[in-house]
Order: C-alpha cells, then structure tokens, then sequence
C-alpha cells in the first residue's frame, strides 16, 4: 500500500496565497494521488480563520473534487489541525456526550452527516474519514499535524502564548493536580493539550465569523498582535508565517514576567525552526509515541533537508515534516528550490516497508512563477 501525506493546504486563506485553489499548483499533488491508494491531508486543510465558513468552504470544494476524480479508489483521511480545528468540535461534543473516554493517540470517526466537511468532500462520500489526533501510517509510522508543539515552544507566538494563559488560568487537571506550591507538570496525554488549546481555537475561528470582506490579510491572531502593538513590520509578518502567527517586540519579557514562558528572544529563521524541532521531541516524549518515524506539518518548514541534522526526537524517533503548500515569498531566499525550507509543494510517501520519504512537486517553479499574478488567477 502507498500512503500519500500532505499537510498546511490552507485552502480558503485570506491572503490568496493558498496555492492549491488554482489549478496548474493542483495538478502535480492530485496526479501525485492518482498513484496511492490512501491519502492522508494532515491538518490545516481548509484555512477556517480567515473567512466566514461558507466562504471558506466554497474556496476549498474545487480541491476536493479534483482529489475525487484524479484518484476514485484512494481512501482519504482528514486530520484536523489548529486552523481547520473546528472540524472536530461536533465530533468532539457527541464523545463527550456518550461518554468515550479520554482521546488516544489514534480516533476514527465518520464525516458528520451535517458537518462542514461533508459539505466540501460530496464527491469523495464513502472514502473520507476524520483521525485525531494523529493516526499510526503503518507500524513504526506516526503521523499527527503537529499543533500541540506550541505548548513547547521557547518562541513567543500568538498561540505559544495564548495556550500558556489559558493552561496557566485552568490550571492542572484535577486528576494530575500537585502541591499547590508546585509548577504544573503539563501535559501528558491528548486530552490534556486539548483542554488549553482548544479554547483558542474555538477564539480564532468566532472571530472570522463576523469578519467583513474588507480583510483578508493579516489573519486574526496578527490582527489582534497589531491591535495591541500598534501594528505589525514586515519582518514580524515574516517570522509569523513560520509559525501561523506573529511574535512582537517586547513580548519576550513581559510573557515571562507573567509566567507564560519560558519564551526566549532570538526571533531568527534558524531560531525558530530549531524550537519547532525541540518541541515536536516533547510531544512525542509526553505522549509515548514509540516510533521509528513521526511526520508532522504545522511549522509550514519541511525537512529534514539533505544532510540537515538535528530532527530526531530524544528517544530516536526520526522526525520528518510535510512542508505547506502557502506561499511564502519572503522566506524563499535566493538558492535553489531543493535548499529552500519554505518552498511550498511538499508530499511525504509512505510505503508497506522503507523510510518515508519527501518529494517537492513544486520544485522546477521559479519564484516569478510562484509570485502573487495579475489576471485574477492568484500566483503566476
């Protein structure tokens, strides 16, 4: 069996810069498709805070029925991220509901009947499933999009930050509750990362509700770091596409000094990915997943790249990200597509045996060909 795995479609996004909605970036993904015989779109599918629902939903339907028709036989499983989050919560509230106990490291559920992806996947009825918050590939094969990192961070994002102050009012759960002088121990199961990041989900998701169409950029959380910072610079708009959020000057210190940290100040490229890469390893280690390769997307940075060390988890787990498919000129740089983290395009290919491995389906674009067109037809 071939697994096809690709993650941060964004479809929808406010920005325009969702590459997929168009059809000559669809192409290689849905041909690529064509040759599984599973695919695995692992969160951040449909951009849900941006956009009012509808709207969003009506962007991301051509995708959907194009994945239908290049591959009729694949089965497709969705895996909700923090941006597409709310694809959970009817799924989530009826568990709750009939009491199915915590969350494990792989849930499977049916599309809802009435819920927002069945009104996106209609063609693919029958093959389209939810998993959450991950789903074991194959043995020795973990994939999860990867949000619950940002409990882990030492970079000072919306989310990072966000997630510690809900945590920090809540605090610890009760069945893990310590001496009250103690630090909470944070978490050690899904459940756990769902109660303090779930809420800012559901946050950001309420506020593209009742956007108007006069924004479409920057996304919310930037929105509301400008609200508070008298707006965003360039280069705090760049550092916030690594990690779907915007880091300010002088949050370092006052995240810190109200015990939201620790956050750290170095705000660099390099920076950032190598805390997404240490907290991922957290994850992995807080959850027990024991595996010989875990594919994770969220940070939009794929690798590893050729040679690049450092992605292993502390208990040996090899650790491999999807990339996105959003584009972002600014942190293209001038090499090559092969040597460019950013560049967007990515799939990983699992297989019955062998590592997985990455393919860049984008890489012969240029950038002229990745940048924002003229004609109405997005990037050209």
């Amino acid at each position: 069996m071939r697994t096809l795995i690709a993650s941060d479609l964004h479809l929808g996004a406010g920005t325009d810069t969702d590459l997929l909605r168009w059809e000559r970036f669809r192409d290689p993904l849905v041909e690529a498709a064509a040759e599984a015989d599973r695919v695995i779109l692992l969160g951040d599918v449909i951009e849900l805070r941006d956009r009012p629902l509808a709207e969003a939903l009506e962007l991301a339907r051509p995708f959907f029925d194009a994945l239908a028709e290049a591959a009729p036989g694949a089965e497709v499983i969705v895996v909700p991220g923090n941006h597409d989050h709310h694809l959970l919560e009817e799924w989530l509230v009826e568990r709750r509901l009939r009491d199915a106990g915590p969350l494990g490291l792989e849930q499977r559920a049916e599309i809802a009947e009435s819920g927002p992806l069945r009104a996106v996947s209609g063609a693919l009825e029958g093959r389209i499933s939810l998993a959450y918050p991950g789903l074991w590939v194959r043995p020795g094969v973990y994939a999860t999009h990867g949000h619950y990192l940002d409990r882990h961070l030492t970079i000072p994002t919306f989310e990072r930050l966000a997630v510690a102050a809900v945590e920090r009012a809540l605090g610890p759960p009760p069945d893990i509750r310590q001496d009250p002088l103690e630090a909470p121990s944070g978490p050690t199961d899904p459940e756990e990362y769902e109660r303090a990041q779930a809420p800012v989900y559901a946050f950001l998701f309420a506020l593209a509700q009742g956007a108007s169409a006069e924004r479409r950029s920057p996304g919310p959380s930037a929105r509301i770091w400008a609200a508070m910072s008298g707006g965003a610079t360039r280069a705090q708009k760049l550092r916030g596409w690594l990690l779907g959020s915007v880091a300010v000057p002088g949050a370092v210190g006052i995240a810190n000094r109200l015990g939201l940290g620790p956050v750290k100040p170095d705000l660099s490229p390099g920076a950032i990915s190598g805390a997404g890469i240490a907290a991922m390893g957290e994850v992995a280690a807080r959850l027990g997943i024991e595996a010989e390769h875990l594919i994770f997307g969220h940070t939009h940075r794929r690798g590893p790249l050729d040679g690049e060390p450092g992605w292993q988890a502390a208990n040996g787990t090899q650790l491999l990200n999807t990339g996105s498919w959003v584009h972002m000129p600014g942190l293209l740089g001038e090499g090559p597509s092969a040597k460019a983290p950013y560049w967007p395009g990515t799939v990983v290919e699992v297989d019955d045996d062998g590592p997985p491995r990455a393919r860049l389906l984008l890489e012969s674009l240029s950038r002229t060909e990745l940048s924002p067109g003229d004609d109405g037809e997005g990037p050209r």
